[in-house]
């Protein structure tokens, strides 16, 4: 790992206490994604912490975890779309595994849905059996589209289109959201829900089509960005290790069944000005270009996705890395690597 991605490891353990999680066995689906690597990586860092990364791939884990071999790291090869095997047991269970991207929205609608669905009721089975706790990431994608200039609370509604390919993903976001209450109420389970805004940072898959990887893989191959609209959409970001400790934030001191935003006001920007950024890095331009077809079918038809933080900031949390230092951040630490 490069300096600057173990500086950002180093923070993360100075901004969340986690000695309450020593002894503990964290299990992690979708562990080789943005958010499940980096998380792998702040638990192991912290010592004492027994981690399962589940994912499909052997080959793939050992490339990411490979350091991790023969210490307290387990990795188990699993479909999540099947139940876990009886004998495993953990004492917190965090459910990544998810189609996160647009071009996974348009090409594979029905994995999607069953992705997150089926996912989440294995996961919510085992902590049943486990009397562990779960932490379960939802996201921003779940309020829809803002009415007017509204900024998201944890009890906003807003405009809803279900007749999208895109609906495969927010809409069975939402239904894991009330199978976790439902659980709560039947099964008598403790949950905390996390709603994610838009996650960027160096742990970014190469098949990440979301508008911000694009924006990043292209400077960091020196080469102009392509926006594939006007870019006058008005979103949340965070980066990835402020979202991971705002994960852990809630999963320590959250209240059970109940949702919290994780965004970053210093990472509220619109499209074409996160692309400007990615491009001054590179000191390329913004190139504007029409989406394909089956793009656009991905895409969201949010217009302004804002969210208000105060609910987490009131847990204690405070983000760390503004839109241009995270940006930054995020290009160099990738460049490091590629020159590693």
């Amino acid at each position: 790992m490069n300096n600057l991605y173990c500086q950002d490891i180093e923070y993360a353990l100075r901004a969340v206490d986690l000695s309450p999680l020593r002894g503990k066995t964290v299990l992690i689906t979708g562990a080789t994604g943005l958010i499940g690597t980096h998380l792998v990586d702040i638990l192991m860092a912290a010592k004492g912490i027994h981690v399962i990364a589940v994912g499909r791939s052997q080959a793939k884990a050992e490339q990411s975890f490979g350091r991790y071999l023969n210490t307290s790291f387990t990795f188990l090869e699993h479909d999540i779309h099947t139940p876990f095997p009886h004998t495993l047991h953990a004492d917190i269970i965090i459910p990544l595994a998810s189609n996160t991207h647009p071009l996974a929205y348009s090409q594979h609608p029905i994995d999607t849905i069953w992705t997150n669905v089926k996912g989440l009721e294995h996961a919510l089975d085992l902590a049943t059996r486990c009397n562990a706790t779960i932490l379960y990431p939802s996201t921003v994608e779940i309020y829809g589209n803002a009415r007017d200039n509204d900024i998201f609370t944890e009890h906003y509604t807003g405009n809803l289109n279900l007749s999208t390919a895109r609906a495969c993903y927010t809409e069975s976001k939402r239904l894991c959201e009330a199978l976790c209450q439902s659980y709560i109420a039947e099964k008598n389970l403790t949950i905390k829900i996390a709603r994610l805004s838009r996650i960027f940072g160096p742990t970014v898959l190469d098949t990440d089509t979301k508008a911000s990887s694009q924006f990043i893989r292209k400077a960091l191959h020196n080469e102009d960005i392509v926006l594939k609209s006007t870019g006058n959409q008005y979103f949340s970001y965070t980066y990835v290790t402020d979202a991971v400790t705002a994960m852990l934030t809630i999963l320590l001191k959250g209240n059970n069944g109940e949702a919290y935003n994780i965004s970053n006001p210093l990472c509220d920007v619109h499209l074409k000005d996160f692309a400007a950024i990615c491009a001054q890095q590179a000191d390329k331009k913004v190139i504007f270009d029409l989406p394909s077809q089956a793009e656009q079918q991905g895409f969201s038809i949010a217009t302004q996705a804002i969210m208000d933080n105060s609910k987490l900031t009131a847990l204690g949390w405070k983000p760390q890395f503004d839109i241009h230092t995270a940006i930054e951040r995020t290009i160099q630490i990738l460049k490091n690597q590629l020159l590693s």
